[in-house]
């Protein structure tokens, strides 16, 4: 069985991972390692401590000998609030660390939002305004136009994570807009794996959620990625061998 790797920073919508890896067919095995931090919050001091290299690298020691074919950093936030150096320094020493191949949840949407040809963004953020500006500007810096931009001036992933099905769909469709081809959620503090095919069909386009991608990535880079349903557009992409 395949079996991919996450560290989670605390507590919040990390069941989706496992509920992920019983989604997809043939099930995958998930290893998920809670990591540590001073202080719960969306702001750029308490989630630059979070996706420290200190951290990660906490974290990776729980992951050795566990067998994973890849690693991923599940906290979009506490990725681009770092910078593209800051986001590039996490993958290069977890790759190091594990000597197995790794992401961040901020690259994944990058990745897959290629894979699906986004070009016109729109951001339906939980975040306060000035950690969702962070993401604008990094999906910007990658090429993508954002058309709309919303967030939702939550401070912690933990009050995130108590969102409930209705609460999700209507940030989603409230947080859409016409000119945009792709909707992104991107924080993994927020449930989403069971609703993904509900929301695609409410705004009539492709979402990308923070843990669909997330968990994407894993098989993607572990070469395990192969069409799913039940998980949005992004699952049903073929895949180039080489990419």
């Amino acid at each position: 069985m395949t079996k991919v790797g996450f560290l989670y920073p605390g507590f919040a919508a990390e069941d989706d991972y496992p509920r992920l890896g019983n989604m997809v067919q043939p099930p995958v095995e998930v290893e998920l390692v809670h990591t540590k931090f001073k202080r719960d919050a969306h702001t750029v001091q308490a989630l630059t401590e979070m996706g420290s290299i200190n951290r990660l690298l906490e974290g990776a020691e729980h992951l050795k000998g566990t067998g994973i074919e890849s690693v991923l950093w599940t906290s979009t936030s506490a990725s681009f609030t770092l910078g593209i150096e800051g986001v590039q320094e996490q993958i290069e020493v977890l790759e190091h660390s594990l000597q197995i191949p790794a992401s961040t949840t901020a690259m994944a949407f990058i990745h897959a939002a290629d894979v699906i040809g986004s070009n016109r963004i729109a951001i339906a953020a939980t975040y306060p305004d000035d950690i969702a500006q962070l993401f604008k500007g990094f999906l910007e810096y990658h090429g993508f136009e954002v058309v709309k931009f919303s967030s939702k001036g939550i401070i912690t992933a933990a009050e995130v994570g108590t969102l409930q099905r209705e609460e999700v769909l209507k940030l989603a469709v409230e947080n859409d807009s016409d000119q945009a081809d792709t909707l992104f959620i991107p924080d993994t503090a927020l449930h989403s794996a069971e609703w993904i095919d509900e929301i695609e069909e409410a705004i009539q386009k492709p979402v990308l959620t923070a843990n669909q991608v997330s968990f994407w990535e894993a098989l993607r880079l572990a070469g395990q990625l192969t069409e799913q349903t039940g998980l949005g557009t992004l699952f049903r992409q073929p895949l180039e061998e080489d990419t």
